[in-house]
């Protein structure tokens, strides 16, 4: 019944907003920071963000924990966000975002193998219409493909995914909410950025009221926040749901680009921007209850200690 879905599609449309987010990072970056420092860039979004989060919820990871908030950091924050500026510096924003279009993909084939996830024929047809539809916008977007961009990008891509199922068969531990979780990867990733954007870049740049306030959306709206959302959904929802929503993020930077940069959008683009919508909202509908969410409240169930290797933390100390 609809009133019974009604939770299901308000957490999905709130999860959505993290790659809304994410896709007006490619216009920021290009118009608003310093140009040729990814790894800067990356750690001026990660660390701010991260450490204004471990302020706000006063909890530090306990034992094995340590370990796994540092490779969760690594892999979503420490290698993909170095990936993702350099491959924003060296592409057009519009096509920087859709590269990651094969990340959904990605995730489908880990969550196979690291969560025993079945891939559903209705789940790889929207992954694989989701490539084509960004494709269409990239092939015809008129811009010359840097190959090193494209690299970049797809290993970001990849690098996002297997954090991704990682955050999804690890879970959290118990009394800790997703926004203490999100903190400790994002600092922990801002961390790992830190000494090789030293060595690689050397000192930080002079920054202008321009560079400021571009620094400060991502690391607020576009980190702190998006990430809080990105986590959450994951937690809730399954894997290849959540990464399905991807596509959202290059629709919107073409979107941004078209209305702000004034880049061309083609009719044939419009229409992988359209395939590519569908396939997210067709990648959302479940074969059965999604793991992880009631359908009378949209909250989620303690996940199985199986699944993610850790208890859920107890409803009344949940972050929302």
């Amino acid at each position: 019944m609809p009133s019974r879905k009604a939770p299901l599609i308000a957490l999905v449309a709130v999860t959505a907003l993290a790659p809304v987010a994410w896709g007006s990072t490619y216009a920021v970056t290009t118009e608003l920071l310093p140009p040729d420092r990814p790894l800067f860039t990356g750690l001026m979004r990660a660390l701010p963000a991260g450490l204004a989060l471990l302020a706000l919820t006063r909890t530090l990871p306990r034992g094995a924990w340590w370990g796994k908030a540092t490779v969760l950091g690594a892999l979503n924050i420490g290698a993909f966000f170095p990936l993702l500026f350099l491959a924003a510096y060296r592409l057009p924003g519009g096509v920087a975002a859709v590269v990651g279009s094969v990340g959904p993909l990605c995730v489908i084939g880990l969550a196979a193998l690291l969560l025993g996830d079945r891939p559903s024929a209705r789940g790889l047809l929207a992954a694989v219409a989701a490539v084509f539809g960004v494709s269409l916008v990239v092939l015809r977007a008129g811009a010359a493909l840097d190959l090193a961009g494209v690299l970049a990008g797809l290993a970001g891509a990849g690098s996002m995914s297997a954090g991704t199922v990682l955050t999804k068969r690890w879970g959290r531990p118990e009394g800790v909410g997703p926004l203490a979780m999100t903190g400790w990867q994002l600092t922990a990733g801002g961390l790992l950025i830190a000494p090789l954007a030293w060595l690689v870049e050397g000192p930080p740049p002079a920054l202008d009221g321009r560079a400021l306030a571009g620094y400060a959306y991502l690391a607020l709206a576009g980190t702190a926040v998006g990430y809080w959302l990105w986590f959450r959904g994951i937690e809730r929802l399954t894997a290849t749901s959540v990464t399905l929503l991807g596509p959202l993020s290059p629709v919107t930077a073409a979107v941004i680009g078209w209305a702000m940069l004034g880049q061309e959008l083609t009719p044939l683009q419009l229409t992988g921007m359209a395939i590519a919508v569908v396939a997210t909202v067709v990648g959302q509908i479940p074969t059965g209850r999604p793991p992880g969410v009631t359908a009378a409240t949209g909250r989620g169930d303690p996940p199985a200690g199986g699944r993610t290797g850790a208890p859920a933390a107890a409803p009344a100390t949940r972050v929302r």
